[in-house]
C-alpha cells in the first residue's frame, strides 16, 4: 500500500509494464481484509485482529494477531472443543469498542467409533476480551445446557512469531534474530525472541486456573459440567509490559476491564456528541466517534489519534492533522495533543535518510526491529510534503476556536521552523511553490498524501518526474501563511503578520496563474520537475477550496467539474475521473473513493456557498456507510459507479477504522451546518445551515467554548433549518443566518 507512510503498493497481478519505478514497500492482496472482516481492538501501542470466533490464525497472508509497537506478539491463538471448533452463534464490538464477545457452541462430537457423545447446542462458550497497558485479556465462560453432567476438554494452542509490521504487509527478509524456546513454569509460558537489533521481545501468557496440561503452545483444561454449571478460564497475552502482573489474571481481567472502559469513557466524554431523527446515522456517528477514541494513543503531549488498523497504527504527521482538523468542532483536546507532539519531534538537522530538514514535521515513526536496523526507512521519518504547512494550518484552527494563546505562544518557535522549511527548503527552486523529491533511493517516491508510486501522472499516462509541486500543497501552504499571520497578529508581531499576508496574497495570485486550466475547468494535479502541468482531472483540485486558495469566479467551475458523472461516482468524488489514462477504479489513488478526501472537498464546496453539492458528498457517504459492517468508514472503497440497491464495492486491503475515514461524517456534518466558534464573543455560529435528505433533526450535545457549553437542535422546516439552544450551561451565546 502507498499510503501514509509507507509508500506501499498493493500488488494485484504487479504493476503495468511500463509503469516504473516499481514502490518498495507494499502489502499483497493475497488475503482480503473485507473476506476477513477481522474483530479489532486497540490500546495505545498494541492492537489486535482476530477473526469472529475471537482465534487468530497463523499462516502466509494472514494479519491476525497481537502486535505492539510494530511487532506481532502472537501469531496463532485457537479454540477447540473437544477437538473440535465451536461454532459461532455471534460476533461482536462493545459500541465504545472496549471488548470483543463472541458467543460460541459445540458442533455435533463424535468419539473414535463415529458414535456420537454430545449434541450440537448443548454447551455455550462465551469469549470475552479486551487490550489494556500492553496485554489482551481473555474470559472463557462455558455453559452447560445439557440435563446431565458433561465433560469437555478445552483446548488453545498459540504461537508467537515476532514478525515485525513489515514483514507481515509483504516485505521479504534476507535474515531474521533468534527464536528462543518456549519456557513454562507453573501457569505461565513465556515465549521470546531476539531481534537483528539485539532487542529481546518477548510474550508471557498467563492462565487460571492452573491448565491440566501446559506446554510451549498449547493449554488444555478438563472440565467436568454438571447441568447448568458454568466455568471460567482467563488468559493473559503480555507483550513485555509490567501491566497487571503482580495480580492473578481472574482479578487482573476484572480491574483492567474496568480501567479500560474507565479510560474510554473519560476520553469521550469531553467531547460534543450528535444525535439525529435517524438511528441508523446515530449507530454511524457513534461507531466514527467511538473509532476515534480507540485509535488515540495517549503521548507525553497529550492524546494523539494513531492512522488506522491493521498496517498504520503509528504515529502519521498528516493523518493526525487533518483527522484532528476534522474534529476540532468536537474535541479540541485532539489537535492540543498533535500539535504539541508534532512540535516535540520536528526535525532540527538535515538527515537524507529519514528525508529530514530543520522545520519539517513528521511522517510517520516506527518503533520495530526492520525501522531500528535501517531495513525500511520510517524509524522516524519526515517524507512528507505537506506535514509541515498542514501544522501550522492546524495550529491557526486552534487558536480559532480556542482563543488558547497560551498553547500557541508555547509552540511559536515550531511554527516560525516550519514556515521558514516552507521557504528555505520547501521551495526548492525559488518560484514560490513547495516541491518535493526524496533525498535517497529508499525514500518514498511520491510525497503527498496520494503517495502511489504512480498517483502523480500526465494526459497520456506518463509519470511525472520531480521535483513535483502539487495543487493541494499550495493550498495547504497558503492556508499556513494565513494561519501565521493570524497568530502572528495575536502575539504583537504587526510586520510578521503584515509579511505573511503579503506572502499568501503573492501565491494565491502565482497559483492561479500556474495551475488553473481552462480547458479542464479546473486545476491541474501538479507541475512536474520541468514546471510542465500535469493535465489530469483529479480530486485534488477540491483541496484547493478548503483553504481559499481558489480565486472565487474559479470555485463555480471546480464544484461542477468534480461533480459531475466522471467524477462523483454516486458514493462520493473519485481521486481520479473516469476519463483519464491511469483511471481504475480497483486502484489505490488513480479512481478509487477516500472518506476524508471526500470530506475535505465538502468542506472546500461549503467554505464557497455550494452548500447543496456538499451535502450531496454526505448522502453518498452515509450511503456507503449503511452497506458496511459496523456502520464503519473504511481507508477507501472502490469507485465503481452506485448501482440501485447494491452497496460499494471493497477494496481489499483497506484499513478499518482510519482515523481521517472515522473524522469524515464529523466534518461533513460541520460543513453542511455551517458551524462556527468565537470563543473571543463566547458566540457558537451556524451559516445557513443545510440537512441532508436523511436527515431531518440533529441535536448536537455539549459545543463547548473554554468550559460553557450549549446543545442545540436543528431541524427542517420546509426549505429552512430552524436553530434552537435546548439547553445553555454558562453564557454562550448561538446565532444562525440563512
Amino acid at each position: 500500500m502507498n499510503e501514509k507512510g509507507s509508500g506501499e503498493t498493493v500488488a494485484q497481478g504487479g504493476p503495468p509494464a511500463n509503469a516504473s519505478p516499481v514502490a518498495q514497500f507494499f502489502v499483497p492482496a493475497a488475503a482480503s481484509l473485507q473476506e476477513r472482516r477481522p474483530r479489532i481492538l486497540k490500546h495505545d501501542d498494541t492492537f489486535a485482529l482476530f477473526d469472529h470466533n475471537g482465534d487468530a490464525h497463523a499462516g502466509p497472508g494472514s494479519p491476525e494477531g497481537v502486535y505492539h509497537r510494530d511487532t506481532r506478539h502472537l501469531s496463532h491463538l485457537y479454540l477447540t472443543l473437544d477437538g473440535a471448533r465451536p461454532m459461532l452463534l455471534s460476533s461482536t464490538l462493545r459500541e465504545d469498542n472496549a471488548t470483543l464477545t463472541c458467543d460460541l457452541t459445540n458442533p455435533d462430537l463424535f468419539d473414535a467409533n463415529g458414535a456420537m457423545v454430545l449434541g450440537h447446542d448443548l454447551v455455550h462458550l462465551r469469549r470475552s476480551r479486551f487490550l489494556w497497558n500492553a496485554t489482551s485479556f481473555e474470559r472463557l465462560v462455558l455453559r452447560n445446557y445439557d440435563e446431565e453432567t458433561r465433560k469437555v476438554s478445552v483446548e488453545l494452542a498459540f504461537e508467537a512469531d515476532f514478525a515485525d509490521l513489515f514483514e507481515v504487509r509483504g516485505t521479504a527478509r534476507e535474515k531474521r534474530g533468534e527464536m528462543h524456546a518456549p519456557e513454562v513454569s507453573g501457569n505461565h509460558v513465556t515465549l521470546s525472541y531476539t531481534g537483528l537489533d539485539k532487542e529481546r521481545r518477548t510474550t508471557l501468557l498467563a492462565f487460571d486456573p492452573l491448565p491440566t496440561r501446559l506446554t510451549g503452545n498449547r493449554a488444555v483444561f478438563e472440565i467436568e459440567l454438571a447441568p447448568r454449571a458454568t466455568q471460567a478460564l482467563f488468559l493473559e497475552v503480555d507483550c513485555g509490559s509490567e501491566g497487571l502482573r503482580n495480580l492473578p489474571p481472574r482479578r487482573a481481567f476484572f480491574t483492567g476491564l474496568r480501567d479500560a472502559r474507565r479510560a474510554l469513557r473519560n476520553a469521550s466524554s469531553r467531547a460534543a456528541s450528535i444525535v439525529s431523527s435517524n438511528e441508523i446515522f446515530n449507530e454511524a456517528a457513534r461507531r466514527s466517534v467511538a473509532d476515534l477514541y480507540m485509535l488515540m494513543t495517549e503521548t507525553p503531549e497529550g492524546p494523539y489519534p494513531y492512522a488506522g488498523i491493521p498496517w498504520f497504527s503509528a504515529v502519521f504527521g498528516r493523518d493526525a492533522i487533518i483527522t484532528a482538523l476534522e474534529t476540532l468542532w468536537m474535541d479540541p483536546a485532539i489537535a492540543r495533543g498533535v500539535l504539541g507532539h508534532l512540535a516535540a519531534n520536528q526535525a532540527t538537522a538535515v538527515d537524507p535518510a529519514a528525508d529530514a530538514e530543520p522545520g519539517k514535521i513528521l511522517h510517520e515513526v516506527r518503533h520495530g526491529e526492520m525501522a531500528q536496523l535501517g531495513e525500511v526507512p520510517f524509524r522516524r521519518y519526515y517524507g512528507s510534503v505537506d506535514s509541515t504547512p498542514l501544522f501550522v494550518m492546524l495550529a491557526g484552527a486552534y487558536l480559532r476556536r480556542t482563543a488558547d494563546l497560551v498553547t500557541v505562544r508555547r509552540i511559536w518557535p515550531n511554527l516560525q521552523a516550519a514556515l521558514s522549511w516552507i521557504s528555505d527548503y520547501g521551495d526548492r527552486d525559488g518560484d514560490g511553490f513547495v516541491e518535493y523529491g526524496r533525498q535517497t533511493d529508499d525514500g518514498l517516491i511520491n510525497q503527498g498524501w496520494k503517495d502511489s508510486h504512480d498517483s502523480v501522472f500526465h494526459a497520456d499516462g506518463t509519470l511525472a518526474k520531480g521535483p513535483i509541486a502539487l495543487a493541494e500543497v499550495q493550498a495547504y501552504v497558503y492556508g499556513a501563511w494565513q494561519s501565521a499571520a493570524e497568530i502572528a497578529h495575536r502575539l504583537g508581531f504587526a510586520d510578521l503578520a503584515a509579511e505573511y499576508e503579503g506572502l499568501a496574497a503573492k501565491l494565491r495570485k502565482s497559483f492561479d496563474a500556474h495551475f488553473f486550466d481552462k480547458a479542464l475547468g479546473t486545476y491541474v494535479i501538479a507541475l512536474d520537475g520541468q514546471k510542465k502541468p500535469c493535465r489530469v482531472l483529479t480530486s485534488n483540485a477540491g483541496h484547493v477550496l478548503l483553504t481559499g486558495l481558489a480565486l472565487p469566479e474559479r470555485a463555480k467551475s471546480v464544484v461542477d467539474t468534480l461533480m459531475s458523472p466522471c467524477f462523483f461516482c454516486g458514493w462520493g468524488v473519485r481521486t481520479v475521473a473516469a476519463t483519464e489514462a491511469r483511471y481504475n477504479p480497483m486502484s489505490y489513488h488513480n479512481g478509487s473513493v477516500w472518506p476524508h478526501d471526500n470530506a475535505l472537498i465538502a468542506a472546500g464546496f461549503a467554505r464557497y456557498g455550494f452548500k447543496r453539492e456538499a451535502v450531496r458528498i454526505f448522502e453518498g457517504m452515509f450511503g456507503a456507510s449503511t452497506y458496511i459492517d459496523l456502520r464503519r468508514l473504511p481507508e477507501l472503497f472502490c469507485g465503481f459507479p452506485r448501482q440501485r440497491t447494491q452497496g460499494p464495492t471493497f477494496y481489499p486491503v483497506a484499513c478499518a477504522p482510519q482515523a481521517w475515514a472515522a473524522g469524515a461524517p464529523l466534518l461533513m456534518m460541520q460543513a453542511c451546518l455551517g458551524l462556527g466558534f468565537d470563543p473571543e464573543q463566547s458566540r457558537i455560529t451556524f451559516e445557513e445551515p443545510a440537512l441532508p435528505d436523511f436527515l431531518d433533526e440533529v441535536t448536537l450535545r455539549n459545543l463547548a467554548i473554554d468550559g460553557r457549553s450549549v446543545d442545540v437542535n436543528l431541524r427542517r422546516s420546509g426549505t429552512q433549518v430552524l436553530v434552537d439552544v435546548t439547553d445553555r450551561r454558562g453564557p454562550i451565546r448561538v446565532m444562525a443566518t440563512s
